[in-house]
């Protein structure tokens, strides 16, 4: 009688690969195949499994940090959460979602652009072919960081609207009402590790935020009415590296080159 192909039994093949899995199993066999390529003298692991370990993750990401103290300090957890305005606490702090990040953080890789420039003037003598490069000074020139944002759910609405203020807010003066007439604060940039961007004084010279009007907006509560924020946008921030002239004064050639600064507090680029 012929073989019926559409015949659920198992093969032979199917049966035998069975049965010599199943011997394998329970004399041990399998176990022995597999140490047979360890080396003389060498043991084998006991453990299955090496667990990873996230607590010495490094946040790599692009930020800009909170200026230290002043109205950009911190309130307590009561006052950033609270809404009796009676008792004197602070409703729907804006820059809430930035304290635990402590700054601005670019949620994807954003584009950086950043020119090093060492400026020359030309020395030209008289009936010469060619003139004599004089060297003027060296400068870092403002680069611009342009970041795409997404929000999806009311938390990242609120984290695009605290970006918006951070912006708005190291933007301006201390001036007015109680004001001590202080310009735009220094914050610090970090970014890639150590020997890219670390704690780099900056100053936002300029920052543009896109409001399209092709995608969605999001509800956050924030003030009395909301607050809504696009789902997706891009923000370009310009920015200016800031060296005090104690901190210039203080820099040192040698230990620049030899990676002194960016092992240390970081500063120089």
């Amino acid at each position: 009688m012929a073989n019926n192909p559409q015949s659920n039994s198992p093969g032979i093949i199917d049966r035998v690969t069975s049965g010599i899995g199943g011997a394998i199993s329970e004399t041990g066999l399998g176990k022995l195949f597999r140490s047979g390529s360890i080396p003389p003298g060498a043991e084998r692991a006991t453990q299955a499994y090496i667990p990873a370990n996230f607590k010495e993750r490094v946040d790599w990401r692009v930020k800009l940090s909170l200026p230290p103290g002043g109205a950009f300090e911190q309130p307590e957890q009561s006052q950033v959460q609270g809404s009796d305005t009676s008792k004197g606490t602070v409703v729907n702090d804006p820059l809430a979602p930035l304290y635990a990040t402590n700054g601005m953080v670019f949620p994807y890789t954003p584009n950086i652009y950043i020119t090093y420039s060492a400026n020359y003037d030309n020395l030209a003598p008289t009936h010469s072919n060619y003139p004599f490069p004089v060297y003027q000074n060296s400068a870092v020139d403002q680069f611009v960081i342009t970041g795409e944002f997404t929000v999806e759910n009311a938390e990242e609405a609120r984290y695009w609207i605290a970006a918006n203020h951070y912006l708005r807010s190291i933007t301006k003066m201390n001036y007015g009402v109680g004001g001590t007439g202080a310009p735009p604060p220094v914050v610090k940039l970090d970014g890639y590790g150590d020997f890219v961007f670390k704690k780099v004084p900056v100053v936002v010279q300029q920052f543009n935020i896109e409001l399209s009007d092709g995608v969605d907006y999001i509800r956050a509560s924030i003030g009395e009415n909301g607050s809504w924020a696009p789902t997706r946008s891009t923000i370009a921030v310009t920015l200016q590296p800031a060296y005090s002239r104690d901190t210039v004064s203080q820099f040192s050639f040698n230990d620049f080159v030899n990676g002194e600064y960016i092992l240390g507090d970081g500063r120089f680029i």
